[in-house]
């Protein structure tokens, strides 16, 4: 599994297949937040099932992704993490949509936006937060998260 271990509670990485929802249990994730648009894979996957939150959104520069379901899966998040539990964050290839969501959490727990996107660049290599739309909308879910929480 091609997957990025960006704190001790948060992953992001690419859409997992049935398989890896074994090992994605097996080190303590119990929330996996979808970021896909078009793929729902069916729950109960894992014995104990890992709950799935599926935020459907594009990837696109001309359809950002809408705050109101970032900050849904931020807050759904920040409960499992709260609890113990830890958060895989995917998306098709876990570079774009994945990368929002993680930074999304890292800024709701303290982190600076570019602080957070600094930290997913050097666990996760292949991710590409720096492309135009996808760091204007981590600034952009910055700003939001700041002025309502």
């Amino acid at each position: 599994m091609n997957f990025s271990q960006i704190t001790p509670d948060l992953f992001i990485g690419p859409m997992p297949t049935a398989v890896d929802y074994e090992h994605l249990h097996d080190l303590g994730v119990r929330l996996v937040l979808n970021m896909r648009f078009i793929s729902k894979l069916p729950v109960d996957l894992a014995h104990p099932p890992i709950e799935v939150l599926w935020l459907r959104t594009f990837d696109s520069p001309f359809t950002p992704m809408p705050l109101k379901k970032i900050a849904q899966g931020t807050h759904r998040a920040l409960e499992v993490i709260r609890n113990g539990g830890k958060v895989y964050s995917h998306c098709a290839k876990g570079r774009h949509r994945s990368v929002v969501m993680g930074a999304a959490i890292l800024i709701a727990q303290g982190h600076a936006p570019q602080a957070a996107i600094d930290l997913i660049k050097e666990k996760r290599p292949v991710s590409d937060p720096d492309i135009f739309y996808i760091k204007k909308r981590i600034f952009d879910f910055a700003r939001h998260w700041h002025d309502r929480f």
